[in-house]
């Protein structure tokens, strides 16, 4: 009791009436201004600003049309290889000699291009079907070369039109000579199958690689071309890598998609 009395007595005859009150102490007064500029400044960037993000994705390089699978229309025993790998042969060409039970019959290629595999050899005994070489659809030796990127198709949609794109060739030293540079062609809008890939590349091992974690989206990408190159084409290096590049070389892809503003990320 002798305690509340004096507390009481002290406030009906307070002692310090004319001393200032302190309500915040300066360096309060800056941490808070602080704060609220920052705030400030978050919210117009999270409203004006962008971020830009990319995909990552697989990616092999070819000629625009792509391959095909030449598959042995009779049953026989191979008689002749009339074809190199690596030759580049126009349409109704002449491949391999199958001798059948009717006869010798040629088979032929379908389109003008490059036979880039032959997967028979004399003496082997052949079904009707059999896929017998590789060709990869280019009918001039300085048709433009492509790259294939193969999408999670999630991020498809995102791609913008002539989106930038980064290639990292498995055949060139990056820290040496740098990434490829390109810009998106075509997106397509449909999911890809193993066999449609198989189809498209004319191998049936990438097929089944590229659909591994799911069926993807085709994205075609048009490489920039820069007359100072050995390759013909742009690199974030100066020069590039000595040496041309050739089709079928794998690649990882790396495309910028359409920026976004940080408050679409809070928005439903």
């Amino acid at each position: 009791m002798q305690f509340r009395q004096q507390a009481l007595a002290r406030l009906q005859s307070p002692e310090e009436l004319d001393l200032p009150v302190r309500f915040a102490r300066p360096q309060g007064w800056l941490v808070l201004s602080v704060t609220v500029v920052v705030m400030a400044a978050a919210s117009v960037w999270a409203v004006t600003g962008s971020v830009a993000s990319t995909v990552g994705a697989p990616a092999i390089l070819t000629h625009g049309q792509g391959s095909y699978i030449l598959q042995s229309p009779v049953a026989g025993q191979v008689t002749g290889v009339l074809a190199e790998q690596g030759e580049r042969l126009p349409a109704n060409s002449p491949v391999l000699k199958v001798r059948t039970a009717q006869g010798e019959t040629v088979v032929r290629t379908v389109a003008a291009g490059r036979v880039t595999a032959l997967a028979a050899t004399i003496g082997q005994i052949i079904q009707t079907g059999a896929n017998v070489a590789a060709v990869e659809k280019v009918a001039h030796a300085g048709d433009p070369l492509y790259a294939t990127v193969y999408v999670p198709a999630e991020n498809a949609a995102s791609i913008p039109d002539k989106a930038a794109v980064d290639l990292t060739v498995q055949s060139v030293p990056t820290q040496e000579y740098g990434v490829l540079r390109g810009h998106v062609k075509s997106v397509d809008r449909s999911v890809q199958s193993a066999q449609q890939i198989s189809a498209f590349l004319g191998d049936s091992q990438l097929g089944e690689q590229f659909t591994k974690d799911g069926r993807p989206v085709a994205v075609l990408v048009k490489l920039d071309k820069a007359s100072g190159t050995k390759s013909g084409y742009e690199w974030s290096s100066a020069d590039g890598p000595p040496f041309s590049l050739t089709s079928m070389t794998m690649a990882t892809g790396s495309i910028r998609l359409a920026d976004q503003r940080p408050v679409d990320w809070l928005l439903p």
